[in-house]
């Protein structure tokens, strides 16, 4: 008997949390998750990423050696995961790493998408081909690099029977549209602030990485003037395809906000929650009235408040991804497994009418050991 072909998929997402890796095999296009692991980043690192990600000015010191430092982390997750596995890196196809974006820059005429996790690296102390750098294909077709989930939501959790939307709870939170099968296109896009916000929030004034499960935010009240003018900005208003990142949505964007505001804390914490819980659900009334499911999944399905807020608002059952069959921790590194799938294959990873690319293109480089 011949051996499984395995893949793994490395995320690590605006959150800034820490390194999402799974080992999956794949039986036409349903996935089967054999292993998962997860390493959260030391907080001095977490540090140094988030002053790459929202200084300024960057030193490229700073950034070469966090780019190498990363290479070298994922290839230690991935070595963690085989163990914990049992599985010999011989038996693995093929790693799709997402890396750490420290920026995303979507417009203009040198529109640009960085990842930062050297895969040069990764494939020399795996031993594994390495498919990496995923977005910056899809942004030279004229996309804009972002959302790229959205291929492998039509591929894993398209239905015949009911209209979805995948909600992705990240940093950012963005939704995947899907028709009935035969319905018409797939498409998708970043919503706004998912968990980004928030998490900068509780760290700023109670030295959090998070708010679990949202009990500071539910412990205030939601001011609806800074939520009005939170709303107000013209990136809810403007049609897909879009992306954005925590460049735009930043700690600068809420303090200008904030300006000559006097409110508590943990007001401003309901407050954001409801702004992620409102432009999602907005978003889907908008383009997918007639959904027959919301599902759920990124690191903001363990908000309990932000969950509830969602089901409270939206029009049509709210659940997450566990009820088709693929826990929510790990949809986003699955789907980088499938996308690794796809471009060794030669296939393309991109869906034009979510980027806005002019063609589908295969993503991605690929970095043999």
């Amino acid at each position: 008997m011949s051996l499984p072909h395995y893949f793994i998929g490395l995320m690590s997402g605006t959150s800034l949390d820490g390194i999402d890796a799974v080992l999956v095999s794949f039986t036409d296009e349903r996935p089967e998750v054999h292993a998962t692991y997860y390493r959260a980043y030391e907080p001095e690192l977490r540090q140094a990423l988030a002053r790459l990600c929202y200084a300024e000015k960057v030193e490229m010191r700073a950034l070469g050696e966090a780019d190498a430092r990363l290479g070298l982390l994922f290839g230690a997750c991935v070595t963690q995961l085989l163990e914990e596995a049992g599985i010999g890196r011989d038996q693995v196809a093929a790693i799709g790493s997402h890396g750490q974006t420290v920026f995303h820059h979507p417009q203009g005429p040198h529109a640009f998408s960085l990842q930062i996790g050297d895969p040069s690296r990764i494939a020399q102390t795996t031993g594994i081909t390495t498919i990496a750098d995923f977005r910056r294909r899809d942004i030279a077709a004229g996309g804009q690099g972002a959302p790229l989930a959205p291929a492998f939501h039509r591929a894993v959790f398209q239905s015949r029977e009911e209209e979805r939307v995948i909600v992705n709870l990240g940093g950012i939170a963005n939704l995947t549209v899907l028709p009935k099968t035969g319905d018409g296109p797939v498409f998708g896009f970043d919503s706004g602030p998912g968990n980004t916000l928030m998490d900068g929030w509780v760290a700023e004034h109670l030295g959090h990485p998070r708010d679990d499960d949202g009990t500071w935010a539910r412990s205030g009240r939601v001011d609806v003037a800074l939520l009005q003018a939170l709303l107000s900005d013209p990136y809810f208003d403007r049609p897909p395809p879009k992306s954005t990142g925590q460049e735009y949505f930043s700690r600068r964007w809420l303090h200008e906000h904030l300006a000559e505001r006097s409110l508590r804390s943990e007001d401003v914490q309901a407050t954001l929650c409801e702004l992620t819980a409102s432009s999602v659900t907005q978003a889907i009334s908008r383009y997918a009235p007639d959904a027959g499911r919301i599902l759920l999944c990124g690191g903001g399905v363990h908000n309990g408040y932000l969950r509830e807020r969602i089901a409270g608002l939206a029009h049509g059952p709210v659940a997450s991804t566990a009820s088709l069959g693929l826990h929510p921790d790990w949809v986003e590194a699955v789907a980088f497994a499938w996308l690794a799938r796809q471009t060794l294959n030669g296939l393309p990873g991109n869906l034009p009418e979510v980027t806005g690319a002019g063609q589908p293109v295969v993503l991605g480089g690929i970095y043999r050991p």
